[in-house]
Order: structure tokens, then sequence, then C-alpha cells
């Protein structure tokens, strides 16, 4: 049982670290203080898209379903929760690199406001 709901807490901060990672400039307008974090999460996100490396949570979270006694999966997180929705035959290298490019795209969007707010004297 309690395998299981480390296992669950894993998925729902792993779930969290991804949205940060893709949309967290959005909170760094409001928290300015969060830019390093912001940063360094994206960075890391990236790198694992492009590098096709496994992400450390995904590993724990399987781990912690095996303890648990319940099946573990294959692939990594997006592979198992996410790609099944958003793309229906399966990631591709291409996939990653586009969605790569798309989490840097969109956090340059917010960037771009950012740095222009800091330099008209905003927050």
């Amino acid at each position: 049982m309690v395998y299981r709901f480390l296992a669950a807490l894993v998925l729902v901060l792993h779930l969290g670290f991804i949205l940060f990672v893709v949309a967290g400039a959005a909170l760094v307008l409001r928290r300015r203080r969060l830019w390093p974090l912001h940063l360094a999460a994206v960075a890391w996100g990236i790198a694992i898209e492009v590098t096709g490396a496994a992400c450390p949570l995904t590993a724990l979270e399987i781990r912690l379903r095996l303890l648990a006694g319940a099946a573990g999966y294959a692939g990594g997180f997006v592979d198992h929760y996410l790609v099944g929705l958003i793309y229906p035959a399966g990631l591709t290298r291409g996939m990653q690199w586009l969605l790569a490019a798309a989490v840097l795209a969109l956090n340059a969007v917010f960037y771009v406001r950012i740095l222009r707010g800091a330099r008209a004297g905003g927050h």
C-alpha cells in the first residue's frame, strides 16, 4: 500500500515537473525569483527529449510499482501516459525533437516578455 501511494506521488510530481518545464515561464512572470529553477528544469527537459535518455523519475515510479506488486511498464513517462493520447502511433525521435523545440519556443516567448518587463521597470 505504501509503495503504491509513493508510485502515485512520483507520478503526480513527474507530471507537475513536466508542466513546469512546458509552461513554468508563465509562473516566472509572477514570481521572478523562480527563473533559475525554471531554466534548469527546461534544460533538463530538453536534454531528456533530445538525447532520448530515461528520466530518473520514470525509473523510480516503475520500481515503486513493482515493489507494490503492480506491473511496471516499458518506455518512459511520456510514452506510457501521454503519447497514447497525443500520438497513438507512438513517439518517434523526430517527434521528440519537435517537442523539445516547442518547449524552447514557448518558453522563449515568455522570457522575451519577462525581459521586456524588466527593462521597462516591471517586476
